[in-house]
């Protein structure tokens, strides 16, 4: 038995010197599983893997409850919001608790702009044609109903119907005729959209124009054939996607920065083997509004030649909501 015990410790020490130790574990809450979140919480998972990392990614009902699961939720140290939606918490919310957790929620990388889906039945022509329509706009507390609410604030179109539903209940809805048309805020190719309608189903994407909207909300482009019932391009909003933490100390810390140090090693990985949109970011970028977690810039201090461009610091969505709700 000693022998055993002895052999045992021997092994362990070995492990212990040589550095290989079992996996960190770590969880990220992302959105629906057709949504572009979870996609790059896979992405993100199939990459930390090899490194030392066992990335636990949970789909989720939204941005506010991913707010409040990188807080308390057991180990669960990563979530991906809209960044609208910590704004609206600040001027908007009711909720006390919220409003707290969202003051010590940080930025750990931005990540893509989200481009607005706005499906319609075909006699729908655009943003301003929704007045006294239904309309469904994502499932209460999520990142797509916070900003369809503030997209119809900024704009005064006023629906007769705004329905809280999420993009599979949504899809149904309008696919029976029950409503006249969804949102969905998600990084472009959209997993639903993609398997879910097709051209018999007489949907299309509608443009968003309206210069309220366009004056917080950079304009962007869905370009033709995204999806292979869309023939021409659809001129939209868009909302950037950021991954973010709590400011916990301790093990918290040392998880995300040892994860935020993989990530901006191998985005490169992550564009070659990853969903199309890891193509279209930039970690250096800063945004107006959120303050990017001190154990990141920690961790990438050494990796940094130059300070992150302000230029780029912009998130007009927080200066809307000023604006909206100033004195």
């Amino acid at each position: 038995m000693k022998k055993k015990l002895l052999g045992v410790l021997l092994v362990f020490a070995f492990l212990m010197t040589t550095g290989v130790v079992s996996a960190q574990d770590m969880g990220i809450v992302t959105g629906s599983t057709k949504g572009t979140y979870y996609q790059f919480g896979l992405n993100l998972a199939e990459l930390v893997k090899p490194r030392g990392i066992k990335l636990r990614v949970d789909d989720s009902a939204g941005s506010i409850h991913n707010v409040y699961a990188v807080f308390k939720a057991p180990r669960t140290q990563l979530g991906i919001v809209q960044s609208d939606v910590l704004a609206f918490v600040a001027k908007i919310g009711t909720d006390p608790v919220l409003q707290r957790i969202a003051e010590k929620t940080k930025l750990v990388f931005p990540l893509y702009n989200e481009e607005v889906h706005l499906l319609a039945r075909s006699d729908v022509k655009d943003f301003d044609d929704l007045a006294n329509r239904a309309v469904a706009i994502g499932a209460e507390g999520s990142g797509i109903y916070l900003t369809a609410r503030l997209l119809f604030e900024l704009s005064g179109v006023e629906p007769r119907d705004m329905v809280p539903a999420g993009p599979v209940e949504a899809l149904a809805l309008l696919k029976q005729g029950k409503i006249d048309a969804m949102f969905y805020v998600a990084g472009l190719p959209v997993k639903l959209f993609t398997e879910d309608v097709t051209a018999a189903d007489g949907l299309a994407l509608i443009p968003i124009t309206n210069k309220s909207i366009l004056e917080f909300y950079p304009a962007v482009q869905i370009p033709a054939k995204t999806y292979d019932w869309q023939d021409k391009a659809v001129d939209t909003a868009a909302v950037k996607a950021v991954l973010i933490s709590y400011d916990f100390r301790g093990g918290n810390c040392e998880n995300v920065g040892k994860f935020s140090r993989i990530l901006y090693d191998n985005l490169a990985w992550l564009r070659d083997n990853g969903h199309p949109k890891w193509k279209a970011v930039d970690l250096n970028a800063t945004l107006r509004g959120w303050e990017q977690y001190d154990c990141v810039v920690k961790a990438l201090q050494p990796l940094k030649s130059r300070a992150p461009d302000k230029s780029r610091a912009v998130n007009p969505v927080l200066d809307a909501v000023k604006k909206m709700f100033q004195d």
